[in-house]
């Protein structure tokens, strides 16, 4: 019994000295993460993650369901697909034809109506935001300097750094972008009760606006741009911009860092479904309409599908850009595998939701998967 307790005492002890190192050290976010993610078994965050942490509800209008299509399901996965969907942990994928519910097929327990964690395909949302700020009057052009929202971006390289350069993955700033590494500033802000104090500790190492390189911190940097522009949290511009006019069939949630600082997690983390998703590349794919209103610029929507930098023909303003087979697509992406790809000539919007990708090909890259979906979408289509 006495072993036992020394045990039980030294344990409390280390347990007591390893928190103590964690907030000296100022790397306390570590303790959200363990309790959050590693002790559940995973080494990053994962598709029901948003239950853990502090969210927004972002409600839904008066719902406009897809309409099916008259071929609505009479085509099953093909062999290829559902070896993908199995290995993969595919947990939707839907293919809209015309505005029309050509299939869908939902896996692993999961429904139409499910949620589930965004992850990155959310900066295409607040690109459109940016544009929406823009459209409103509330930020002058993609050409306005970051500095006059954000003040701790005035010095140096800093003070030409401008929204665009945000939307467009080209701030300069020493952001890491490194998923797996409990250390990294992507980790922190992930698990930081304060992200905003993260975020104003960025420094910006080399000349804004030259090239493109992807950072998740750029565009939590244009959320707190739109907020203090519009002086509105983006949850409710989200809401009464895209969601609600969009006619979405569920309210949705988005993580924010804390209640106390209730900045959303722009970056990421919109826990919503397949077909609410597959809205905004509807909007993007009619040029910013929605049943016959001009809801984003036509011109910025153009811009936005569009590679900025001739170096990085994958990216515009928060939409990535692939051409497969001599025809274009744009697409949002997230982290897992989360998929909104959209062909406007042919009138197709691929979703695929899901807990994996094929093996990562390095942050920004292509991975297999992509086309995959692609390819066997289109069999489907042409059988």
């Amino acid at each position: 019994m006495k072993f036992l307790k020394k045990i039980f005492k030294f344990l409390v002890i280390v347990i007591g000295l390893t928190v103590a190192v964690l907030y000296i050290t100022d790397t306390d976010y570590l303790i959200k993460a363990v309790r959050t993610i590693y002790m559940r078994g995973y080494t990053t965050a994962f598709l029901d993650d948003y239950k853990r942490f502090d969210n927004q509800v972002i409600e839904n209008g008066t719902p406009q369901p897809w309409p099916n299509h008259k071929n609505y399901n009479t085509v099953t996965e093909t062999e290829s697909l559902q070896k993908a969907n199995k290995d993969w942990g595919t947990i939707a994928y839907v293919i809209i034809k015309n505005d029309s519910v050509w299939f869908e097929n939902y896996y692993d327990g999961y429904n139409k109506d499910s949620k589930s964690n965004s992850f990155s395909m959310a900066k295409s949302y607040v690109s459109g935001l940016m544009g929406k700020a823009i459209k409103d009057g509330y930020i002058k052009s993609l050409d306005q300097p970051v500095c006059d929202f954000l003040p701790e971006f005035c010095d140096g390289e800093a003070a030409k750094m401008t929204v665009g350069d945000l939307s467009s993955m080209a701030s300069g700033t020493n952001w890491d972008e490194a998923y797996y590494s409990p250390l990294s500033i992507t980790t922190r802000a992930y698990f930081d009760d304060d992200l905003a104090k993260v975020m104003n500790g960025l420094k910006v190492v080399t000349a804004p606006g030259k090239a493109f390189k992807y950072a998740s911190g750029d565009t939590q940097m244009l959320a707190m741009v739109i907020e203090k522009a519009t002086g509105k949290k983006l949850y409710t511009y989200l809401t009464e911009s895209f969601w609600k006019p969009l006619g979405s069939e569920n309210a949705t949630l988005w993580q924010v860092d804390s209640e106390d600082h209730d900045l959303v997690k722009a970056y990421c983390c919109i826990a919503s479904n397949a077909k609410d998703f597959a809205r905004f590349g509807k909007l993007y794919k009619d040029h910013g309409k929605w049943n016959g209103k001009q809801i984003l610029d036509s011109t910025f929507v153009a811009k936005s599908l569009k590679p900025r930098f001739p170096a990085s023909p994958e990216y515009g303003y928060g939409w990535w850009l692939k051409n497969q087979n001599g025809k274009d697509f744009f697409m949002m992406r997230g982290h897992l595998g989360q998929y909104v790809i959209v062909q406007p000539e042919d009138n197709v919007i691929i979703v695929r939701l899901g807990h994996r990708k094929s093996p990562d090909a390095g942050i920004g890259a292509y991975t297999n998967d992509i086309s995959l979906y692609i390819e066997e979408a289109y069999k489907m289509l042409n059988n």
